[in-house]
Parts: structure tokens; C-alpha cells; sequence
């Protein structure tokens, strides 16, 4: 691992890079919130491995999770730790991937316009905070933090 991960900063810079998170975080289910997706809250969406997807974050983001909440074994091999009983536990702290992923065909367009617009915000967001981008599966990244 590199050592510009998260927990190597010094507490300003974790600070930092935490409301910086937020902030991108707000925006983003901002102009989620202008398209209306609908949500049936069935917790399929959520199932990223039965839907054929796999979740992706910034390690950034998976720090910012393990630094706030003790992660949990997965209730199924692929799922994230938080996707319990169908349901997320981490609604507040969920990643991009996860805000912006919903099954509504009528937001299909607008998710990909979105996605890229989110995916490009992290990108800058590491530029700006000077930490380190990867971007990979999301129960990996937090798998890996559990264990450090």
C-alpha cells in the first residue's frame, strides 16, 4: 500500500479531505436528486452481484468508512459488508457507485451522464488532496482496511 493513504495524514488533512468528501458527496446527490429516480426500496439495486455489477470506490472512500465504522463480514461472498438483510447500513457514508447506481430505466441516461461527472470529481478531488487515486472493488478495499 502506499503511504498516501488516509490514515498517514495528519488529523487537518484527514479533516480536509473528509469535508471534501462530504462536499463532492452533496453535490452529487444533488443532481441525483433533479433527475428523480425512482426507488422502490427492494434492495435489488444494492445487490450489485445478482444485478451483474460490481461496486467500485476510491480508496479514499473506503478509509473514510473504516475511520467511522467497524466493517462487518459480508452476509454473502461479493456483497458489500453493509448490504445486510437486503438492506444498506451505511446510507450516510455509501460511495458514488452506490448513490448514483439505481434500476430505474428512465434514469438510465442520466446515470451515465452522472457517473461520469462523480467519477471525474474523485479524480480531482485525490489531484487536490494530494492522495494517492485507486479506484477498485469496493468490498475489497474494505476487506483490506478491516484488516489493518
Amino acid at each position: 500500500m502506499s503511504d498516501a493513504r488516509l490514515p498517514t495524514l495528519d488529523a487537518t488533512e484527514r479533516a480536509a479531505a473528509r469535508r471534501a468528501l462530504a462536499a463532492l458527496y452533496d453535490a452529487l446527490d444533488a443532481r441525483i436528486a433533479a433527475e428523480r429516480p425512482h426507488c422502490a426500496l427492494s434492495g435489488h439495486c444494492c445487490d450489485f452481484p445478482n444485478a451483474g455489477h460490481r461496486l467500485y470506490a476510491t480508496e479514499l472512500e473506503a478509509d473514510i468508512v473504516a475511520e467511522a465504522r467497524e466493517i462487518p463480514e459480508p452476509e454473502r461472498e461479493g456483497w458489500c459488508p453493509f448490504y445486510r438483510a437486503r438492506r444498506c447500513e451505511l446510507r450516510d457514508l455509501r460511495p458514488t457507485g452506490c448513490r448514483v447506481y439505481y434500476c430505474d430505466p428512465t434514469y438510465t441516461e442520466a446515470m451515465a451522464t452522472i457517473g461520469a461527472w462523480a467519477h471525474d470529481a474523485l479524480q480531482r478531488l485525490h489531484e487536490e488532496t494530494g492522495l494517492r487515486y485507486r479506484y477498485a472493488d469496493f468490498p475489497t478495499l474494505l476487506a483490506a482496511a478491516r484488516e489493518r
